[in-house]
C-alpha cells in the first residue's frame, strides 16, 4: 500500500515538472506566426505575389500612361500561402506597385520632363482649350484683317490691362481681334487656384482670353504657339494675318496695317526680324541647349525672332499638324519658324520695322517701329502718348 502511494506521488511530481517545462518554453518561445490561404489569379486586385513592372509611354493624345506588364511566371494557378497580417490590424489592398503617372504639363510646368531625350510634340501637347473665347473670331475670320495674339502668363494681369487701355483697344475695330493666350498656372506659383480663377473672371468681363491645357511655363512657350496655331484651325480659318507677340512688347497698330494693306496678296508667308545661320548651343548648362537628339543638324534654319511675328492667315493648318509630328524644341521661334515652316515651304522675310528689342522711347522712333520689345507695363502708356503725338515732325 505504502509503494502504490509513492508511485502515485512520484507520477504527480513529474508531471508537475513536465507541466512547468512546457510553459516556461511557451514563454520565452517567438509567437506563431498565423498564415492564412489567399486564391492568387491573374484577376485577384490583392495577389501581393504578382510581379508588376511600370514602364511609362506617351499615348498619342498627348497623356503619359502607365503601362502596367505582369509577370505571369510568378503567378500559380493554385492557391499560394502567404502571411496574414496581425488579427488585430486592419489592412488595405495597396496600388504601390502601379504608379500614377500624371500629365506632364501638371508637374511643376513641365520641369520633370528631359526634352533632350527627343520627345514628339504631340505627346507633350494637350489639344483643346478650356477657354476658348471663340468670339473673338466672328464668322470664322471672315471678315478679320488682322489677329493679333498675345502670350502672356496667367499672374500678368497688369500687363493685360496696359495693352487694354493702349494699343489694344485697336481690337474694338470690326477688322481687327486682339487675344491673349495664357496656360494654367505652375503649382509653384503661390495661390495658384486664386490665380486661375481670376484669370476665369477676366475672360468673363472682357472676352478676349484664350487659355490652353497645360502649364503655363518658359519651358512650354512653344506648346503655346502650337495652341494658337490649333485655336486658328479651329475657329479662325479664314483671317487675313495672324500677329504673334508677347506682353512686354509695344506694337505700333497703325504702321501694322500700312504693312498689311502693301501686302495683302501675299501667302504662305510669316514677317519678322530674322535670324540667319544660328547655331544650336550644345552646352547642357545653357538656358538655351538643344540635344543632338532633338535636332541633329549644325546649324537651324533660318527663322524670325519670337517677341514678335506676323503669319499670313493660311500656313495657320499646315504650321498646326506639322508641329505636332516633330521633336520639340522649347525654343519657340527656332521650332515654329524655322524648323516647321522650312518643313512645309513657308517663306520667312525680314522687315526693318519689326525692332523686337528695346530702344530710346522718342516720338519718332515709336512711330517707324512696328514692334518695340521689353516694355514694362506702365511704359505702355508712355509709349501711347508718343505715337499718338501729333506735333512731332519725323523725317
Amino acid at each position: 500500500m505504502m509503494a502504490f502511494r509513492v508511485r502515485v506521488l512520484h507520477s504527480l511530481i513529474l508531471g508537475l515538472v513536465g507541466l512547468t517545462f512546457i510553459l516556461y518554453s511557451s514563454y520565452y518561445s517567438n509567437p506563431v506566426q498565423v498564415y492564412r490561404l489567399e486564391d492568387v489569379t491573374l484577376n485577384s486586385s490583392k495577389a501581393s505575389s504578382v510581379a508588376v513592372s511600370v514602364s511609362v509611354s506617351p499615348s498619342p493624345s498627348g497623356q503619359e500612361v502607365a503601362a502596367v506588364a505582369e509577370n505571369t511566371s510568378s503567378i500559380m494557378p493554385t492557391a499560394s500561402r502567404q502571411a496574414a497580417p496581425p488579427v488585430d490590424q486592419k489592412s488595405k489592398p495597396s496600388n504601390n506597385n502601379i504608379q500614377k503617372i500624371e500629365h506632364p504639363h501638371s508637374i511643376k510646368g513641365s520641369d520633370s520632363t528631359n526634352y533632350s531625350l527627343g520627345i514628339l510634340t504631340e505627346r507633350l501637347y494637350e489639344s483643346g482649350h478650356d477657354i476658348p473665347s471663340v468670339e473673338l473670331c466672328p464668322d470664322l475670320g471672315d471678315k478679320l484683317k488682322l489677329l493679333v495674339a498675345i502670350t502672356s502668363a496667367p499672374q500678368h494681369q497688369e500687363a493685360r490691362m496696359a495693352i487694354r487701355q493702349t494699343w489694344g483697344h485697336y481690337g474694338q475695330r470690326s477688322d481687327i481681334s486682339i487675344g491673349f493666350l495664357l496656360g494654367l498656372s505652375s503649382p509653384a506659383v503661390p495661390n495658384a487656384n486664386t490665380v486661375d480663377a481670376n484669370v476665369r473672371a477676366e475672360a468673363d468681363l472682357y472676352g478676349d482670353i484664350i487659355r490652353s491645357r497645360f502649364i503655363d511655363s518658359y519651358d512650354n512657350l512653344t506648346l503655346k504657339t502650337v495652341s494658337l496655331t490649333e485655336w486658328v484651325d479651329n475657329f479662325c480659318t479664314k483671317v487675313q494675318f495672324v500677329l504673334k507677340t508677347d506682353d512686354d512688347m509695344f506694337i505700333n497698330i497703325p504702321r501694322l496695317l500700312v504693312f498689311i494693306n502693301e501686302h495683302s496678296n501675299q501667302k504662305r508667308i510669316i514677317y519678322g526680324r530674322l535670324a540667319r545661320k544660328w547655331k544650336p548651343i550644345r552646352n547642357i548648362r545653357s538656358k538655351y541647349f538643344v540635344s543632338s537628339r532633338q535636332f541633329s543638324p549644325p546649324v537651324f534654319p533660318d527663322f524670325v525672332t519670337g517677341p514678335a511675328y506676323l503669319l499670313s492667315g493660311d500656313v495657320m493648318h499646315d504650321l498646326y499638324t506639322n508641329a505636332l509630328g516633330r521633336n520639340y524644341l522649347k525654343l519657340e521661334d527656332v521650332y515654329t519658324t524655322g524648323i516647321v515652316a522650312e518643313v512645309i515651304n513657308v517663306s520667312r522675310i525680314h522687315v526693318n520695322e519689326f525692332l523686337n528689342k528695346r530702344i530710346p522711347f522718342n516720338p519718332c522712333n515709336v512711330k517707324k517701329s512696328i514692334s518695340i520689345h521689353m516694355i514694362k507695363y506702365h511704359e505702355q502708356f508712355d509709349l501711347w502718348k508718343k505715337l499718338l503725338d501729333g506735333r512731332s515732325k519725323c523725317k
